[in-house]
């Protein structure tokens, strides 16, 4: 049982991580050291990471929709192949040796902030898509999906890049749309994880509150201030991602 005082500390975390989270991702930079910190096992904490993170990355794709960012039925079945991507990533991670992400990642992140940092006229207005969301969303739904099941840094920034150079979208509604694949990739983890009895939900419960808060401030602070906020944040995010992977910093 964890103490009173850290698991306030873990909300506070949450909060923090829930707003970075519903802005650029990568909210796990901040909650999975704050988890190992407090001497769970790993698996632990990469299972209350996920169940945590789910319920910022939920807040926020439900605020976006609630203000008109999100087109669900557009999505709808990138939505399910998400799901059967992370649940079938999650599910063969245990057999295959994923060591070669830990130099393949950064350098894909490097060219995420590379190309949003870069990219002329990059704003809050939709342009003309390079292909069809409903025909190929779900494609890329799925192995971004299976991507986060087996190792998961990055995955919102991937998604968000995808939503944008390729689908046409601004970047306060690629975020948004961002979100929704991101909250269904975590869940369907859960669905391994929670059986499995590798939750601490004492530490969970904390931080989801936090990420409650996190994921509504992150999401209407993105929606007020749109891409001049959102694009150097996703930047910085990619940019620290990639040097923790490569660095360990």
């Amino acid at each position: 049982m964890l103490d009173l005082w850290i698991l306030a500390a873990l909300a506070v975390v949450g909060l923090i991580a829930g707003f970075v989270d519903a802005v650029a991702g990568g909210g796990g930079l901040l909650a999975l050291p704050a988890l190992l910190s407090t001497g769970m096992p790993p698996i632990a904490a990469l299972a209350t990471n996920k169940l945590q993170g789910s319920i910022g990355t939920g807040m926020a794709a439900f605020t976006y929709w609630r203000k008109g960012f999100v087109d669900l039925p557009r999505i709808g079945l990138a939505v399910a192949l998400t799901f059967a991507g992370s649940f079938l990533g999650a599910w063969t991670v245990k057999s295959i040796d994923t060591s070669a992400l830990n130099t393949i990642v950064p350098i894909a992140l490097i060219l995420v902030a590379g190309y949003m940092l870069l990219a002329p006229r990059l704003s809050d207005d939709n342009r003309v898509a390079r292909l069809s969301i409903p025909v190929f969303a779900p494609l890329i739904g799925f192995a971004i999906g299976y991507y986060d099941g087996i190792f998961g840094p990055g995955t919102g920034s991937f998604f968000t890049i995808c939503f944008i150079a390729l689908f046409g979208l601004g970047i306060t509604r690629a975020t948004a749309h961002t979100k929704v694949l991101n909250c269904t990739s975590n869940l369907a983890a859960l669905a391994l994880f929670i059986p499995a009895g590798d939750v601490i939900w004492s530490a969970a419960i904390a931080m989801g509150l936090g990420q409650l808060a996190g994921g509504y401030l992150g999401a209407v602070t993105g929606i007020r201030f749109g891409a001049r906020f959102i694009k150097p944040v996703v930047v910085l995010v990619s940019v620290i991602l990639a040097l923790r992977l490569l660095f360990g910093v």
